[in-house]
């Protein structure tokens, strides 16, 4: 693995674990869970908010692992333009750059993409 294979494979990891960890499971980020709230409804937002935190804990270590690196790249980049096309048209209120995530996201899901398929791609065989 290249040295800049190797950071983004950590970098993502660390990005999956932070919003998993931090902002969700252990609430850190109170957002988090208004927009579940407004998404899913308000009766289970706390206990959904958790179970997408491990999730996407789960996912960060899926992408420590090193395994199926197309498959966690494509599963990554469909989660993160789903849900942030959702938090776009029904909670732009409650997002930190208002409807302007959805660009981060999109250039995020563009990382996820060149990790998963340009850096990481199989090398043809020497002959």
């Amino acid at each position: 693995m290249t040295a800049a294979a190797a950071g983004l494979h950590y970098l993502l990891a660390a990005v999956w674990l932070g919003n998993g960890l931090l902002c969700k499971v252990l609430h850190l980020v109170p957002r988090h869970e208004a927009i579940v709230a407004r998404i899913l409804g308000p009766q289970y937002a706390a206990p959904l908010t958790r179970l997408i935190g491990l999730a996407e804990i789960g996912m960060a270590l899926w992408v420590l692992s090193g395994r199926w690196v197309r498959l966690s790249a494509a599963a990554q980049v469909g989660l993160v333009l789903l849900m942030n096309a959702l938090e776009f048209w029904l909670a732009p209120d409650l997002l930190l750059w208002g409807r302007l995530n959805l660009v981060f996201a999109a250039l995020f899901a563009l990382l996820v993409y060149y990790y998963g398929f340009r850096l990481t791609a199989p090398q043809p065989a020497a002959q």
